[in-house]
């Protein structure tokens, strides 16, 4: 006798409808923690996110961070921003651009370095050193600063270790024989002129590396090898591909679902730690759920030596100093517009 084809039907209906019961409590058991934990930092619930459209500050499409480095408490110059950047998300075409400040840029507002910029703002008013930094470095690219982060360079390296390390690629080799050693910056090396015991000898060679935290940091810091990786500019470079690669790990393990909600937790503490920043956690979230559902393009943006003249030390209070060439960073605006543009 063959079987009632409605009771078949029912069968099939039933055990499918038992499997999309099981499927959806097994991924709320599964997600709950996640759902949890984001509510929990942002204090609004995910589903909100999804629902509406988050608000967060821009100008014509582009959302403008400036990520300022300093060394950190027990270091001398503790607030000058020994690394400066801009990233400008485009969200017209998803993606990001990095564009590295020289610190030795001259301000004519405050008489010295752009890298003091963070320092005059908190002497003047505890808080004022992103408003001061957001305008000078926003007078520099032509661009709005909507948001600043601030990240201490003493904590910079546990963030890379927490993610097992990453990977660079080294462009150049080179060697730096005066890299200081931390605690030996007032050490009378036994009398010795040239103070050999304050520096250690650090060496990269060209080609794909993974790097930890400490190794990163050296990377990132090195200012005194010979040739081009020695200035400034190498530096602004070494400090994108170290941002990439801590970009691309977190976001390829975001992807693959490998971070458990207490990890994802525990890296959120630890980057709270690291960071000072003007942007909500709110802000974040929506920010990063404009992007997340496509890939994000990194491209660098490098403001070469050709921008830029070095002048007569007397002339700025006996420092090493850069100025512009047009002297009114027009041609620099110019550029970075014109980069962005060309995607748009």
């Amino acid at each position: 006798m063959s079987p009632n084809p409605k009771n078949f039907v029912r069968k099939i209906l039933l055990s499918l409808l038992i499997i999309f019961f099981v499927f959806s409590l097994s991924l709320f058991f599964y997600l709950r923690p996640y759902y949890n934990l984001v509510k929990k930092i942002t204090g609004v619930s995910p589903l909100q996110f999804i629902k509406t459209s988050g608000g967060f500050k821009q100008t014509e499409g582009l959302v403008n961070f400036l990520l300022l480095g300093v060394a950190g408490a027990n270091n001398e110059g503790a607030n000058l921003t020994d690394s400066i950047m801009v990233a400008s998300f485009d969200l017209k075409n998803n993606s990001l651009y990095l564009v590295s400040v020289p610190r030795d840029i001259w301000s004519k507002n405050l008489q010295d370095k752009v890298n003091s910029a963070y320092y005059y703002g908190e002497k003047r008013k505890k808080g004022d050193g992103f408003i001061l930094s957001k305008t000078e470095i926003g007078d520099i690219v032509g661009l709005p600063i909507h948001y600043a982060i601030l990240i201490n360079f003493d904590q910079f390296s546990k963030l890379i270790d927490f993610l097992d390390g990453i990977e660079v690629i080294v462009e150049n080799s080179f060697d730096d024989f005066k890299y200081p050693i931390a605690g030996k910056e007032n050490d009378l090396c036994s009398g010795d002129k040239e103070f050999k015991c304050r520096y250690q000898h650090i060496s990269f060679k060209k080609g794909p590396t993974h790097m930890d935290g400490v190794m990163a940091l050296k990377f990132v810091r090195s200012r005194n090898a010979k040739g081009e990786e020695g200035t400034d500019f190498a530096r602004g470079r070494r400090e994108q591909k170290i941002i990439m690669a801590i970009s691309d790990k977190i976001l390829s393990r975001f992807k693959k679902f490998e971070f458990e909600a207490s990890e994802l937790e525990e890296l959120y503490l630890l980057i709270d730690t690291l960071v000072k920043r003007d942007i909500e956690n709110k802000e974040i979230v929506y920010l990063a759920k404009t992007f997340f559902s496509q890939k994000i393009i990194i491209k660098n943006i490098t403001l070469s030596k050709d921008f830029f003249i070095v002048p007569n030390y007397q002339d700025y209070r006996g420092k090493y100093v850069l100025i512009p060439k047009d002297n009114d960073f027009k041609t620099i605006q110019n550029y970075i517009k014109q980069k962005i543009r060309v995607d748009n």
